[in-house]
């Protein structure tokens, strides 16, 4: 579907009716329907992927269509999977009772910012839920109805929820602002799970968690394929650099599981990353291997349902079990360290079979993954530089004026602000901060996270990340960048799609791109190009 020119998106982001502007909506919110139109809404599950799941309701269907086909009884089946969750989750029924509609989270919402709709206010998007809550979870609710904010569960109401839970990438921004730390983000979580009891899902989220369950992997990559596709870019590194790197693959007894985003060996530009995590390897002699059967990161889980969330981490795990490794090593990815850090143990844990992380380049002790047994790789290339043991010439990307973007995940989620950022002092000859406002814990998101990386809703994406776009101008046309760097798979593909549409002169590259392109390399011929084939002199973007 065509999506306006990006000057004519700026202009109407800005002069459209919506609250910013000083518009009042006409009707109480509660009044309002949800419209679907083609181009506002992401595709449904594929009645074929949702029976591969086992999910509720598999069947043919749109948002667009007056019936929606659910099952009988479908009320109750919503109602009593909330009363679950209220249950199991304390943190659920705290969030739904404490917010005090201070509006702190409004305008810290890109979604909010990109579109205008009040329903995309993170306290609204949760009063979506909240008012159901109410209506048949309180007292008040019980007795006063609307007059406590209370609301029946309708399919009205089951529609509004599909429209704005996937108008939300789970980034939690709001929740950083919010006076009480109220989790928006959760609140999203639980209403996709609820979605999902009836069988109302979006096809761009379960299939990748089909094919990853399948094959390993989101991409459905057979293992024969992912060893093809990594021989090619070792093909482009001899070609670069004069060195043959052979990766270990399925080796019993490394020391070191090495577990990175399928995309890194498939898509650009996630395989200039990769590139660069096998420089860096070879570089260093670390004794590691990947996996054909655990080859992927990310898990689609954390954007369906907890359950689906458990059985997809756990192959990393088993994988790291039966290959009989020391640790793990985890490459760039946002989701795969959000449910690293917040879910694994519960789910998957503790990995008691794994040493705590422990360098054999530099000896030291990653204390911070004792029960997870995992690192990121900053964390260990940072490490890496710190004790001199990485030989690099950062004007090899002096090309490159880069700008760093804090990935939600990483960033917010497991509080990964300092190793890049240390990284790239390191690697490059200068770069640059976006605003204070916009960066490390406050950054904005991509906008298209959470399984929104999808065609369908382009213009819904390109309005959403327009507040990360803006930044990204601003030290464009302030310092001169040209590249915006991050560690996450999902932003390294949404964030092409973005700066091509607001700020084309600006490329997207991975952290470990940049590791590689500076790192000398014992026995290397000449370098006359960058792992991208681009002259280092006289090289544009």
């Amino acid at each position: 579907m065509a999506i306006p020119k990006a000057e004519e998106l700026g202009v109407n982001v800005a002069r459209e009716p919506s609250l910013m502007t000083g518009a009042i909506p006409k009707k109480e919110w509660m009044d309002n329907p949800v419209e679907f139109k083609e181009g506002n809404f992401c595709y449904p599950a594929k009645q074929s992927i949702v029976e591969y799941h086992k999910f509720p309701n598999p069947r043919e269907w749109s948002p667009t269509d007056d019936d929606w086909k659910l099952p009988d009884g479908w009320e109750d089946i919503i109602l009593n999977g909330l009363k679950e969750r209220l249950d199991k989750f304390r943190s659920l029924k705290v969030f739904m009772d404490i917010c005090v509609r201070c509006g702190a989270c409004a305008d810290k919402c890109h979604f909010f910012l990109g579109t205008g709709d009040p329903k995309n206010m993170p306290v609204l998007r949760a009063e979506l839920l909240r008012s159901v809550y109410r209506n048949d979870f309180t007292t008040a609710g019980k007795l006063l109805g609307k007059l406590a904010g209370g609301r029946p569960m309708t399919v009205a109401v089951l529609k509004e929820w599909f429209m704005y839970s996937y108008q939300c990438t789970e980034c939690r921004r709001c929740s950083v602002f919010c006076p009480y730390g109220i989790d928006t983000a959760e609140v999203t979580i639980i209403l996709r799970e609820l979605l999902h009891l009836v069988g109302v899902g979006t096809n761009w989220i379960l299939e990748p968690a089909a094919n990853s369950n399948r094959t390993g992997n989101h991409m459905g990559l057979q293992p024969h394929t992912l060893k093809d596709n990594a021989g090619y870019l070792m093909d482009d590194i001899e070609d670069i650099t004069g060195i043959r790197i052979n990766p270990s693959w399925n080796r019993k007894g490394a020391e070191v599981l090495f577990i990175t985003p399928s995309a890194d060996v498939f898509a650009e530009p996630g395989i200039y990353t990769f590139m660069g995590y096998m420089l860096l390897f070879e570089h260093i002699g670390l004794d590691y291997t990947l996996s054909t059967y655990a080859s992927e990161g990310g898990n689609f889980g954390l954007f369906t349902n907890n359950e689906l969330m458990k059985k997809l981490n756990a192959k990393m795990y088993a994988e790291a079990k039966r290959l009989g490794v020391k640790w793990i090593l985890g490459g760039e990815c946002g989701h795969m360290w959000r449910v690293l850090h917040q879910y694994m143990d519960t789910m998957n844990g503790p990995a008691d079979f794994l040493e705590v992380p422990k360098s054999p380049i530099t000896n030291t002790v990653f204390e911070n993954a004792a029960s997870t047994k995992m690192v990121h790789i900053s964390e260990f290339t940072a490490d890496l530089i710190k004790n001199n043991k990485l030989k690099l010439d950062p004007m090899r990307n002096a090309h490159r004026t880069p700008t760093w973007h804090d990935s939600c995940n990483p960033a917010r989620a497991m509080g990964l602000l300092d190793e890049p950022r240390y990284i790239l002092d390191h690697v490059v000859p200068k770069w640059y901060e976006m605003p204070e406002n916009t960066i490390r814990e406050k950054t904005f998101c991509c906008g298209s996270g959470t399984g929104l990386n999808t065609g369908e809703i382009m213009e819904l994406r390109m309005r959403s990340g327009l507040p990360r776009a803006n930044a990204v101008k601003h030290v464009e046309e302030k310092f001169g960048v040209n590249t915006l760097s991050c560690v996450c798979a999902i932003d390294r593909a949404t964030l092409t799609a973005l700066v091509d549409y607001w700020t084309p002169n600006v490329s997207v590259t991975g952290l470990s791109e940049l590791v590689g392109n500076a790192l000398i390399m014992d026995g290397e011929k000449e370098r006359e190009t960058d792992l991208r084939f681009a002259p280092l002199e006289g090289m544009e973007g």
